[in-house]
């Protein structure tokens, strides 16, 4: 048995994992579950050879180092791995992850679509959350695939190991792998920095050194994406604030407050149709009311005001996105209730929002049956409810279509009105056109006249003068 062989298989079967372990047969894990193959157990130097195989020289050091070690392995024409090699009972064994390499989007991810928004922020912190084998990587994949596609800038990601593998588009990125190209998240951070970079992935934040230089990079107008092993939006902040010692966890809330924009914690559900499986999403937004709580120290209260910011914010709490998918018969009950981590809450909402039918959702419900009379009875009350509303809709209707008659007379009116006043406007405008010619005829006339009269007093002052032979001036003036 070859690990190339299994390999194949296991992208075969569409399966996200491979385990590799002495006196066992090789397990895939298939949407969630860990399934053995047919085939004999692996005998522990059959499975050293396998993975001892692939390991580079300083892979072998570290491995013996340290008992463990995390690499990268491609397939060509398959896929690529993201393994784990590591000691139990003495023994060696591996855990390989399946990344495929076609990157899809948040929308082929079934993703809500405020996620894709992320992208655009110019700056700030962006965490993925969520347990192991959720979908973080994926997501971060999706996001960064969309960066590199829209925005000219430069990406760097620091991994360990590098998983999905990005080209160059309008953007341009850098992959580091630690222990490869760099000793530590930490190390590498304070080198990127020196590296002009706009948008920067950190694998993971593992330590309080990483999360310090992840904040701070944030805080100096860089767009850095993240993960962490935390369950919901709340606790990621309670996580990262509980990590500092308690003099610096003021400053912390501070810092965290102004820099966060978004967390996205996330969990893999069965499809109610055993087709592979859905995300269940939790989503806060970095909105003013969440910033004053995270400043203050107000960490439950940010789940209530995400639960009431979904029609402005699009945030949700991971309660609302699994009655979302209840709803579209996504998922059955059951499966929304081994996934919740407040069972009580969610049983609360479905009450809340199907009024006595929360019990349709659970699978194996017995039918009713053709004998009972409750179900005509429900039957008839929502059919008196349907009526009723149906004679509400058909008075309001009633009643708009009348204000409606009621407006078409007021403009109506108003019609007459306007034209009436614009026939008195054009007959006042005739008459003052008539007084303005008649006061010019008048005026000519009169100066028609004057010059008649000063042409005969012109006349009579020469008879005058040829009279008497004086100046007639004193006897007539102009």
């Amino acid at each position: 048995m070859e690990l190339n062989e299994l390999l194949m298989f296991m992208t075969k079967k569409g399966a996200s994992d491979l385990h590799l372990k002495p006196t066992r047969p090789p397990l895939l894990r298939i949407q969630g579950r860990l399934i053995p193959l047919k085939a004999a157990p692996l005998k522990p130097g059959d499975v050293e050879e396998m993975l001892t195989a692939i390991l580079t020289p300083a892979q072998k050091a570290r491995l013996e180092e340290r008992q463990a070690v995390d690499l990268g392995y491609g397939l060509p024409g398959v896929a690529r791995f993201r393994c784990n090699f590591y000691m139990q009972r003495g023994t060696l064994a591996g855990v390989f992850r399946r990344i495929p390499f076609e990157i899809k989007n948040v929308q082929e991810l079934n993703l809500p679509d405020v996620i894709e928004t992320f992208t655009e922020y110019p700056g700030g912190l962006v965490l993925v959350t969520g347990p192991t084998g959720s979908g973080k990587s994926t997501t971060l994949a999706a996001l960064i695939n969309k960066i590199t596609s829209v925005r000219p800038c430069h990406v760097v990601t620091i991994e360990d190991p590098i998983e999905f593998l990005f080209t160059d588009d309008k953007a341009t990125i850098s992959q580091r792998e630690v222990g490869t190209d760099t000793p530590t998240f930490s190390e590498a951070l304070r080198n990127t920095m020196r590296q002009d970079p706009d948008v920067v992935m950190v694998g993971e934040m593992r330590d309080l050194e990483t999360m310090s230089t992840v904040i701070t990079a944030a805080e100096t107008g860089h767009l850095v994406f993240s993960t962490l092993h935390t369950n919901s939006a709340a606790q990621t902040i309670d996580r990262i604030i509980d990590s500092y010692p308690s003099d610096q966890q003021d400053q912390v809330r501070s810092q965290l407050a102004l820099v966060l924009r978004a967390v996205v914690s996330m969990n893999l559900i069965p499809r109610k149709d055993k087709t592979g499986l859905v995300p269940a999403v939790e989503i806060l937004i970095n909105s003013p009311k969440i910033s004053k709580h995270i400043e203050h120290g107000e960490i439950k209260e940010i789940h209530e005001e995400m639960e009431k910011s979904v029609a402005f914010f699009k945030m949700q709490s991971m309660n609302q996105s699994l009655i979302a998918l209840l709803a579209n018969g996504i998922i059955s009950y059951e499966q929304a209730m081994e996934a919740t981590t407040a069972p009580e809450d969610l049983s609360l909402k479905l009450r809340k929002l199907f009024p006595s039918i929360e019990e349709r959702f659970r699978e194996g419900a017995m039918a009713p049956s053709p004998s009972d009379f409750s179900e005509i009875t429900e039957l008839l009350e929502v059919k008196k409810l349907y009526e009723e509303l149906e004679e509400r809709h058909r008075v309001k209707l009633q009643e708009k279509e009348e204000h409606i008659v009621n407006l078409e007379q007021e403009v109506a009116s108003l019609r007459e009105t306007v034209e009436e006043r614009s026939g008195a406007t054009d007959e006042l405008g005739q008459q003052i056109d008539n007084l303005q010619a008649e006061n010019q005829r008048l005026r000519e006339e009169s100066a028609q006249k004057i010059n008649q009269l000063n042409e005969r007093i012109r006349e009579l002052n020469q008879r005058l003068m040829e009279a008497t032979g004086k100046n007639p001036s004193s006897f007539f003036k102009r």
